[in-house]
């Protein structure tokens, strides 16, 4: 025969899990109408992104170039391709970024990957591609010779 500790107690574990049961519906309808919402909100904030990058292109298709300067766009960086350059002149560092108005640290940084030159070292990077050897060293020279 159960004693009467044992069958209070089963009775108040379940008069608590009926209590909590009511506490926590409405918070589980609460849950479920925000997770809906944010899932909405969601969608909306795509379909405006989407919106927003079509009239991006719309507008650069539509906006005329300014005359005589060449499109960023057109200008493009690799880490590799200005090391393989700075290599092909027989450069150091230091030289190429004499060169390109920068200095070393900087060359080093943007071969390594860790920074990305500016719009003005980008049309220097763009140049240094049509040097050769000699023309490169004679730029040098004369770079020294007015500093």
């Amino acid at each position: 025969m159960p004693n009467i500790a044992s069958i209070l107690k089963s009775e108040i574990s379940r008069v608590a899990r009926k209590e909590v049961r009511g506490e926590t519906q409405g918070l589980k309808k609460a849950v479920t109408a925000y997770r809906a919402e944010i899932a909405a909100l969601k969608r909306r904030t795509q379909a405006l992104e989407q919106e927003l990058r079509r009239l991006g292109r719309a507008a650069a298709r539509s906006a005329p170039e300014p005359a005589g300067e060449t499109p960023a766009r057109a200008l493009r960086f690799s880490a590799k391709g200005l090391a393989a350059q700075r290599q092909r002149l027989a450069l150091s560092a230091h030289d190429c970024g004499l060169l390109l108005g920068a200095s070393g640290q900087s060359v080093y940084k943007w071969e390594d990957g860790k920074a990305r030159p500016r719009a003005k070292h980008l049309s220097a990077i763009a140049a240094l591609r049509t040097l050769g050897k000699r023309e490169a060293a004679a730029r040098l020279a004369t770079l020294r010779e007015a500093a």
